[in-house]
């Protein structure tokens, strides 16, 4: 059994951090899925909020190692 972590830039802020391929929060942009880190979710959630859209929820294990057999590659 192997574990996979995927490390890139977050698309709010441009900070490198961790995450599940398939679980992380991520926002399309010109056709390609952009990941959102956590920092950046809880900051954008207040404003989402006051206008009126819900919340951005992480999955649980967003910002964790995924076992292998749990990615879906594409």
């Amino acid at each position: 059994m192997a574990f996979v972590f995927v490390t890139s830039p977050c698309f709010g802020c441009g900070k490198p951090f961790s995450y599940h391929p398939n679980k992380v929060p991520s926002i399309t942009h010109e056709g390609t899925r952009k990941p959102v880190c956590a920092d950046c979710v809880e900051r954008v959630n207040p404003l989402r909020k006051k206008n009126g859209l819900q919340p951005i929820v992480p999955l649980p294990g967003a910002y964790e190692a995924a076992d292998e057999s749990e990615i879906v590659w594409k």
